[in-house]
């Protein structure tokens, strides 16, 4: 339950906010319609308590664009990533999106949601490309949530007649699960969307581009932040941070959509600059703690 919470969640939520381009103001004022995905396997006790956490009454719903997320479709597009299992057999969690204007960020809240933080979302949804987006995240009671995923990417398609990225939905999606799985591992949600945030804006900004070049920013950011990190965390930041240097994002629209989060990044006062000189003194350290331990 608890891999499902943190890996599956945000995957939902990433998707989920996709639409937000069809509602974002074009700078005419206008922020569009929002628009509710609901999991399909509410029952009616549990649709009342989920949209009373959105906000809304079921007489609302007449002015919003809602869609439905079968389990199905939660399977169709997450089984690359986790076992049927761990999805689980039923639609729940629900979403709501509304557009803002320019500058205004990415700004998640969420109500049952027990596993992923709001800094989680909002960095996966800034890989997605989402902009100016409030978000609110709701299950009928503590759940992982995985159903409003789908309903998003339909709903967007409808709307404006596009096909969603699958390059970046499925990134956002890894990442999301990426920084659950680190989370886990070492036991603090906060380190972990932060250490993968700062890894990310250093891939962005171009400083690494090969494995080797981000496995050094990778050892240095954990260094810098006291991260202790498995081998094979290592190896899946390594391996969604390829995907991510693949994309065409910005790193001051990621800085801007994120801000909570990289506001704190910068707080932190990292060098991730790797070059090297720099990538040559990072392991002449370890070689002088291994010198000194055995003299």
């Amino acid at each position: 339950m608890k891999k499902r919470g943190i890996a599956i969640l945000l995957a939902g939520i990433m998707a989920a906010a996709l639409p937000v381009n069809a509602f974002a103001s074009s700078g005419n004022g206008d922020t569009g319609v929002p628009y509710v995905s609901l999991g399909a396997d509410l029952n009616q006790e549990e649709r009342a308590t989920v949209l009373n956490l959105l906000g809304i009454s079921e007489s609302d719903l007449e002015n919003y664009t809602v869609t439905t997320v079968t389990n199905a479709e939660e399977h169709e597009y997450l089984d690359s990533y986790l076992s049927s299992s761990i999805i689980g057999s039923r639609a729940l969690s629900s979403v709501l999106v509304e557009g803002k204007e320019d500058s205004s960020g990415i700004n998640v809240t969420t109500s049952n949601i027990t596993y992923c933080t709001p800094g989680m979302y909002e960095n996966a949804l800034a890989t997605a490309g989402i902009e100016n987006a409030d978000i609110k995240v709701a299950g009928p009671f503590n759940i992982s949530g995985t159903a409003a995923l789908v309903g998003a990417i339909k709903a967007y398609e409808n709307m404006t007649g596009e096909q969603v990225s699958e390059e970046n939905a499925d990134t956002a999606t890894n990442e999301l699960v990426v920084t659950g799985q680190v989370a886990e591992n070492v036991g603090d949600q906060e380190t972990a969307e932060e250490l993968i945030g700062a890894i990310k804006g250093a891939v962005v900004e171009g400083n690494a581009t090969t494995s080797q070049e981000i496995g050094d920013v990778v050892d240095q950011a954990a260094q810098e932040m006291e991260v202790n990190l498995s081998e094979e965390d290592r190896q899946a930041i390594i391996d969604l941070m390829k995907k991510i240097s693949d994309l065409d994002l910005n790193i001051d629209s990621l800085r801007e959509q994120a801000k909570s989060l990289y506001d704190r990044i910068a707080g932190l006062d990292l060098n991730l600059n790797i070059d090297e000189e720099q990538v040559k003194g990072f392991f002449e350290k370890i070689l002088d703690f291994f010198r000194n331990l055995f003299s």
